[in-house]
């Protein structure tokens, strides 16, 4: 009885575990997608020219395209930050076949 009520408990724990990997790794995605960096919390400064009245953005977060996978298929981008030198390589869906 006890082996089973341990067993289920570690798959529980087992279950809740990786849940909680892919909820982590899912915002980190989205923090890079929106221009602000995980780990230093850099994010997009924006500067307005009083002579012209441009608007320029300096973004933190650079996309590097690695791999594309077909018309349909995913593709793997890599976010590398400029404060922190944070370098990650996330998978992507929806980037089409671009001619």
């Amino acid at each position: 009885m006890y082996t089973v009520i341990a067993l289920l408990l570690l798959f529980l724990i087992t279950v809740f575990s990786i849940l909680l990997y892919f909820k982590s790794k899912r915002s980190r995605q989205e923090s890079l997608e929106n221009g602000t960096c995980p780990a230093c919390h850099a994010t997009t400064k924006s500067f307005k020219d009083e002579n012209t009245g441009t608007l320029f953005q300096v973004n933190p977060i650079q996309k590097n395209l690695l791999r594309k996978h077909g018309c349909s298929g995913t593709a793997e981008v890599e976010y590398t930050c400029n404060k922190c030198e944070l370098k990650e390589v996330h998978t992507v869906n929806g980037y089409g076949c671009s001619l």
